[in-house]
């Protein structure tokens, strides 16, 4: 199949690519003409966890993890997303971050058949040191390539005896009453002096079987010093300037959320996104909590002049599948994997989404030239 249109190249705009096998390659086969579309590579989403709800639609009720799933592949590659990582939890906060989810949404995503690159990130507490060996467990079991190191553990709050913000709502959703959940945050930040060695053999048996790890929320250049030398060579969403500059001083990955870009700063008073690219301190963008960002954060870059649309999409395609080693698709160059979005480019919606040149979406215009 030949597709003709706009196309993003590597070396910069063609006007055709072809497909075949399953990669971009020269073919001879049926031409289909997209006038008015944009070829480009398909999104590459290293942190996302928009797929939560389509697995609980309401607190607490959960559904069927097979159409949940189902779901959550329609919902990605109708966003141009063709490699996704789930971000789970692995966590002492329950329910659905808790390690009984976990492991049955490991077995559930490993169970389902899909076109869409679905994988597991796995998003460990870093306190919750009586469940390393089961979450080591559950890497191994479902070969889970990616884990990153969260803390969610209120230290600020808990350190000037206050009671943390929003306790009784995060208590509800763990199925523990407010005073069993505010006891639980106190004996994990007790446990602080004992983190760092724990989680130094934790780093080093993940390094040892080749599983990358990356830190979540890094705000300090020291905090971000401290996972590098426990083996976290990714810094995802830093909070601060500082973070990320040390973090790409010290040959680190920086990983930036694209909702941020997209309203145009934090929705958290963090650090922008958008003022970190524009300084060269972000390798990748991620969907974060919501699909629909990446394509959009690319464009509001080029809108605003931050960069070209071409160095805009690498942020969501050729640079994650670089941090995370996937050097068989992230571009349009022969012999990668034909991972293809045409997206029109008036309306900047996708209309055609091809994993390994396989159809994984379509509607519109384009759906009408593919199927005459």
């Amino acid at each position: 199949m030949i597709l003709k249109g706009k196309v993003l190249t590597p070396e910069g705009w063609a006007d055709q690519i072809g497909v075949t096998g399953g990669v971009i390659g020269d073919s001879d086969g049926r031409v289909v003409d997209l006038p008015g579309c944009l070829i480009l590579p398909g999104c590459v989403d290293l942190h996302g966890d928009g797929f939560e709800r389509h697995l609980a639609p309401r607190r607490g009720a959960v559904g069927d993890m097979r159409a949940a799933l189902h779901a959550v592949e329609v919902e990605l590659a109708a966003n141009g997303i063709t490699t996704a990582m789930l971000a789970q939890f692995f966590s002492w906060e329950g329910g659905m971050r808790g390690p009984d989810f976990a492991e049955r949404f490991a077995a559930a995503l490993d169970a389902q058949s899909t076109m869409v690159d679905m994988r597991m990130q796995l998003r460990f507490e870093t306190h919750l040191l009586d469940q390393v060996e089961r979450a080591m467990a559950l890497i191994a079991r479902h070969d889970v390539g990616y884990v990153v190191w969260n803390d969610h553990v209120p230290h600020a709050a808990l350190a000037k005896g206050k009671r943390p913000p929003r306790l009784t709502g995060q208590a509800l959703k763990s199925g523990r009453s407010p005073e069993a959940h505010l006891a639980l945050l106190q004996s994990l930040a007790e446990r602080g002096a004992d983190v760092p060695a724990v989680l130094a053999g934790m780093g080093r048996a993940l390094r040892q079987r080749g599983t990358l790890i990356g830190s979540h929320d890094d705000d300090t250049a020291e905090r971000r010093a401290q996972f590098r030398a426990l083996g976290a060579g990714i810094s995802e969403f830093p909070e601060t300037r500082a973070a990320a500059e040390a973090a790409k001083s010290g040959g680190d990955a920086v990983i930036l959320g694209a909702p941020n870009v997209v309203r145009g700063g934090s929705h958290k008073q963090n650090a922008s996104a958008q003022d970190l690219i524009a300084e060269g301190l972000c390798d990748a963008l991620a969907s974060d909590y919501h699909y629909p960002s990446l394509i959009a954060a690319a464009f509001a870059l080029a809108d605003r002049g931050i960069c070209d649309i071409a160095a805009a999409w690498r942020l969501i395609s050729h640079s994650p599948a670089e941090v995370i080693g996937l050097s068989d698709r992230g571009a349009l160059s022969p012999g990668r994997r034909a991972d293809v979005i045409v997206l029109r480019e008036e309306t900047r919606q996708v209309e055609a989404c091809f994993v390994a040149g396989k159809v994984a979406f379509l509607t519109g215009d384009v759906a009408a030239r593919l199927t005459q």
